[in-house]
């Protein structure tokens, strides 16, 4: 993953292992992972409160600069589609073909933007299948569903095949 640069989005009440296994996996691969929110420098507390300090503000940086945008779970989804910085830079990602990789409740961003239009195979979260599918996916129960450049998986149990399809198409 040495030369690959990876955003991983961040927001209040996040899902700790969604956001740091892929950050720390990324990591000790060689990439370079940057935590991205709508405030730079601001500290978002996980669901849990342990804390996870923004890097960089989405309205600061350009899909160009990533090879991959991470959406983890959690509640931070709900809080993310609420800045129009993130959805610019996921909508910037998709139209640029990078790729888009969300877990858990992470869909929902997609779901903001046209990424899974078009009857994209997708999965998250089961509570969130009806969201996915009103925003033209079809959803399927699979720890991992890779459609193109977006990467989805449903739990925390999914995160190893989830970063493992991540890589794959960071190589392909």
């Amino acid at each position: 993953m040495t030369g690959k640069t990876i955003a991983v989005l961040v927001e209040q009440k996040y899902e700790e292992l969604e956001l740091w296994y892929p950050v720390l996996r990324f990591r000790e691969a060689g990439a370079t992972v940057r935590l991205v929110g709508p405030e730079a420098g601001k500290t978002y507390p996980s669901k849990l409160g342990y804390p996870a300090k923004a890097e960089v503000a989405a309205a600061d940086v350009s899909a160009a600069q990533f090879d991959a945008i991470i959406i983890p779970g959690g509640w931070c989804p709900d809080y993310l589609r609420r800045s129009p910085a993130i959805l610019k830079l996921v909508r910037d990602a998709h139209a640029q073909g990078k790729v888009l990789a969300a877990i858990c409740h992470g869909p929902w961003v997609l779901c903001s933007t046209d990424a899974l239009r078009g009857g994209r195979k997708a999965t998250g979260f089961f509570a969130i299948k009806d969201d996915m599918v009103n925003a033209g996916a079809m959803w399927v129960d699979a720890e991992v569903v890779v459609d193109g450049q977006i990467v989805t998986s449903r739990t925390p149990e999914d995160l190893p095949a989830f970063v493992k399809a991540i890589q794959s198409r960071l190589t392909t």
